[in-house]
């Protein structure tokens, strides 16, 4: 399947290693001796309930009864006993370890770093059957080496209560022919299939769709811990119970600090006293209500500013986690506090509910003016550096909804603009400050988290939308993008024309210069190089093609002489912002049949711009003729070789003295 707003072309990516009903039988029954407790697909079950068992099958969250799992209170899983690969995990010293009652025989492995057997006790702690303990539950850091473990499979899901619910592990939903007119009725409150949501259950299970060899790979005992936080304004009921619950299905709970939800001041009844009850059996779950319409931007602050974890997880409130999701984006921050994690955002159709895997090696990126897209990495640069599925993707733009970020780091930074509205250009913003002052942002194939995907906002914009977006985009292009904010005006050439007001920028520019970021250039060179950037359309001699004479500027007056190109005199640039340029002088056009004169360059004078463009048809741009661009009558530059002169007449298609050649061009 391909991704909403993936380019046309690129169809979906491999189906996931493991069926859902392969990885059911890998629970098997525990071999006669066994501890269920070292099973390694043993978990503490996030929902209230306890799932079905199916017949001859002893449920995994069962204390297995020995004297070790009474004495430590120990149920769930741990990275002790036989690992994913059926071969035994080892402790600190590498030796595995082994527990046995009192008057029984050798019992199995289960071996237990002191991290893990706390990250054990944890999971017991943060079940949501029994309650989660209030207060924190980091794993203290040692000096001595903490040791690592494998991924984690946690999943409360593997068992389901209904496994032929709708949707069960992530398969499409059909509407029934006599619910049709129900479910396009209800389809915009959320922009997308509400009925079948609500069909659904909020802990269905879904495939593991990680790449071979994520289950192998190994993070250290003492990751940081993490708040989630996620925003929501009139979110549908079901889809924000399913992300709560997908988080607290399949995250170890030992590094889940608190999950935080704030609500943006939403007018749904159902997301007031019946949301905070529901929740309240989930002591780690918090829910902030804003007294105020803040936007998606401010709101993500004011949970981001009461927030106690390590590491702040910013999720939508219409996703699910997959299998293993949390640990990988952990891990690279407890790496460095500089990098930037970000999940691979899978696909949750809107249509039908279904979980979509999506293309290996895709990053975020941009094109302008500052639009968010998905692009493969090249086959031949995957070849050439013989890159494998798992393997770490440095990305450009991140797409903003779902990433983690040290706490500290994140306000060290400036966290977002608090100039921004609303929603839109945050992540350009967070993207462009990562990188430019010295941080990261990294895809992590291992990591996948589902998203619905929709075509439109189903919430209200204070103001206009598409101003606020525009808005920001300025904002953050005054700010971040130098010399080549001009590529951004010139492809949204509108934004000029609508004068916008992008507020008082002198704390943004002040933060930049405090924290010694590179500049904009240095990232296009560096983390994004294949983004096409000249910061002029075309340059060079500006050439008649009827005569093979040149425009130059002598004594700051325009002059009209046979062509050199070494004569510095004769280089012009025609930039982004539409202005003949020689230095800081650009060519000033005259009413037609005046000549044209110098004036200081300024970007935002209309009665300066002029238009390089083809007046016959079929003709491509920036070819031909050079229009004046204010004038309501179409005129041009044209040569007068009578006078050797240079003047402005009524444009004619046909008069090769109108027609006009750069030396250079740098866009098609």
């Amino acid at each position: 399947r391909r991704r909403k707003g993936q380019e046309p072309g690129r169809e979906g990516g491999s189906t996931a290693t493991r069926t859902a009903a392969q990885r059911l039988l890998g629970l098997g029954s525990p071999r006669a001796g066994s501890c269920p407790r070292t099973e390694p697909n043993a978990v503490a079950r996030s929902p209230p309930q306890p799932p079905a068992v199916p017949a001859g099958r002893p449920p995994a969250w069962r204390r297995c009864g020995c004297r070790q799992c009474e004495e430590t209170g120990t149920q769930g899983a741990s990275t002790g006993g036989p690992d994913a690969g059926g071969n035994s995990t080892r402790g600190l010293e590498g030796r595995p370890e082994r527990h046995r009652e009192s008057g029984k025989s050798e019992g199995i492995p289960a071996a237990r770093t002191a991290a893990a057997a706390t990250a054990s006790r944890s999971l017991r702690r943060a079940a949501p059957a029994g309650g989660p303990s209030k207060g924190s539950s980091r794993v203290p850091r040692t000096a001595r080496s903490p040791g690592t473990h494998r991924v984690l499979a946690v999943d409360a899901t593997l068992a389901p209560r209904d496994p032929r619910a709708p949707g069960q592990f992530g398969h499409a939903v059909a509407v029934p022919e006599d619910k049709q007119e129900e479910a396009k009725s209800r389809w915009k409150e959320g922009n997308f299939n509400v009925y079948l949501s609500d069909l659904i259950p909020v802990d269905r299970a879904v495939v593991d769709t990680r790449p071979a060899g994520c289950s192998e790979q190994r993070v250290h005992n003492d990751l940081p811990t993490t708040t989630i936080i996620m925003c929501f304004v009139d979110e549908v009921w079901s889809t924000l119970l399913r992300s709560v619950h997908s988080v607290l299905s399949r995250s170890p709970p030992h590094l889940i600090e608190e999950v935080i939800l704030v609500d943006d001041f939403s007018a749904k009844d159902y997301l007031k006293e019946k949301l905070d009850k529901y929740m309240s059996q989930f002591p780690k779950v918090k829910i902030l209500h804003l007294k105020e319409r803040h936007g998606l931007i401010r709101a993500r602050l004011a949970g981001a500013e009461i927030a106690k974890g390590d590491v702040l997880t910013f999720l939508d409130s219409h996703v699910e986690c997959n299998v293993g999701w949390l640990e990988p984006l952990l891990e690279r921050v407890r790496r460095s506090r500089t990098k930037v994690a970000c999940p691979v955002i899978e696909v949750i159709s809107d249509k039908d509910m279904s979980y979509m895997t999506v293309d290996n090696f895709q990053r975020g990126i941009f094109t302008w003016p500052m639009n968010f897209g998905w692009r493969q990495i090249p086959q031949e640069v995957i070849e050439k550096n013989k890159m494998k599925e798992t393997d770490i993707i440095r990305c450009p733009v991140m797409a903003g909804g779902l990433f983690s970020i040290d706490k500290k780091y994140f306000f060290e930074l400036g966290a977002y603009d608090p100039g921004l509205d609303v929603w839109g250009g945050e992540n350009m913003e967070l993207s462009f400050k990562v990188w430019m002052c010295g941080g990261e942002i990294e895809i992590i194939p291992c990591s996948r988290v589902g998203h619905i995907f929709r075509n439109d906002n189903p919430y209200s914009f204070p103001e206009d939308r598409i101003r606020t977006v525009e808005r920001n985009l300025a904002r953050v292009a005054e700010v971040w993008l130098d010399e080549y904010k001009d590529l951004f005006y010139g492809h949204a050439y509108h934004l000029i024309l609508k004068n916008l007001d992008v507020g008082d920028l002198t704390q943004q520019i002040e933060l930049r210069k405090k924290l010694q970021c590179k500049s904009f250039k240095w990232y296009l060179e560096n983390v994004y190089p294949d983004l096409e950037a000249p910061l002029v359309r075309a340059s060079g001699l500006l050439v008649n093609t009827a005569t093979a004479r040149c425009i130059a500027v002598e004594n700051n007056t325009l002059a009209f002489e046979a062509c050199d190109v070494n004569n510095e005199d004769q280089q012009f640039n025609y930039t982004w912002l539409r202005l003949l340029q020689h230095g800081e002088a650009c060519v000033a056009p005259a009413a037609a049949g005046g000549a044209p004169g110098l004036r200081r360059c300024d970007g935002r004078n209309p009665r300066l711009k002029w238009l390089h463009m083809a007046l016959a048809p079929g003709r491509p741009q920036l070819t031909d003729h050079v229009v004046v661009e204010h004038l309501a009558q179409p005129a041009c530059l044209e040569a007068d070789p009578a006078r050797g002169a240079l003047r402005v007449g009524a444009c004619d298609s046909a008069s090769p003295f109108q027609k006009w050649r750069f030396g250079s061009y740098h866009v098609d």
